[in-house]
């Protein structure tokens, strides 16, 4: 069960509308719409901003510079140790 609450204030103009598709789509609520929505796109502009995606050749190009690569230097072995400290991932 949620226990969150998230008050707003909208246009009336957006909240008919709202509520409109909500209704079109078979949902209960206006909420449900509105919670729907939210955990879609927020689902999707996380995975946008935390995923890669490559084509084959420049993958492959990559995959050749890191087999060719020396080890790490100190600086980039003390920036990967930062980022460990700083939660990064």
């Amino acid at each position: 069960m949620a226990t969150a609450r998230l008050d707003i204030r909208l246009d009336e103009e957006i909240k008919s509308k709202a509520e409109k598709a909500s209704a079109l789509l078979g949902l209960k609520s206006l909420t449900e719409y509105v919670v729907r929505l939210m955990d879609e796109d927020s689902t999707q502009v996380i995975s946008e901003h935390e995923t890669i995606t490559l084509k084959d050749d420049v993958f492959d190009e990559f995959m050749a510079a890191c087999e060719k690569a020396k080890a790490p230097n100190q600086a980039l072995l003390d920036a990967v140790a930062f980022s460990d400290e700083q939660g990064f991932k």
